[in-house]
């Protein structure tokens, strides 16, 4: 199972595999054209209140995976995450999302966690 990091805002690369937005928010500035996702799945992204509660804050990660582990957990993003782990079996699947710092967002943890289904 491969499952790549990526901004959403960098170039396709012919190694990305299958192109997935994990952001519940469409990144602003970019069209859908110059993304070129194959999905957008929203419903695995983090709460509102707890992404804005996180802000990016590097200090704050830990305390944001915590949380985030749990909303995952819920059956609508719980479901969303089993889709991503089955499109993870099927090949490489490269996490999209607009964070500048990918190694501290919601698409870190959830490689995380689809690695560690593997």
């Amino acid at each position: 199972m491969e499952v790549r990091l990526r901004r959403v805002y960098e170039p396709p690369s012919a190694e990305d595999g299958r192109r997935i937005l994990v952001d519940r928010v469409w990144p602003r500035g970019l069209s859908k054209d110059r993304a070129r996702l194959d999905e957008w799945e929203k419903d695995v992204a983090p709460s509102t209140e707890l992404r804005k509660w996180y802000g990016h804050d590097a200090a704050r990660f830990e305390e944001f995976t915590r949380r985030y582990d749990a909303e995952l957990a819920e059956p609508e993003r719980a479901a969303a995450l089993d889709h991503l782990r089955e499109l993870a079996r099927q090949g490489t699947v490269t996490l999209l999302t607009a964070t500048k710092d990918v190694d501290r967002s919601q698409a870190a943890v959830i490689a995380g966690r689809l690695r560690d289904s593997s």
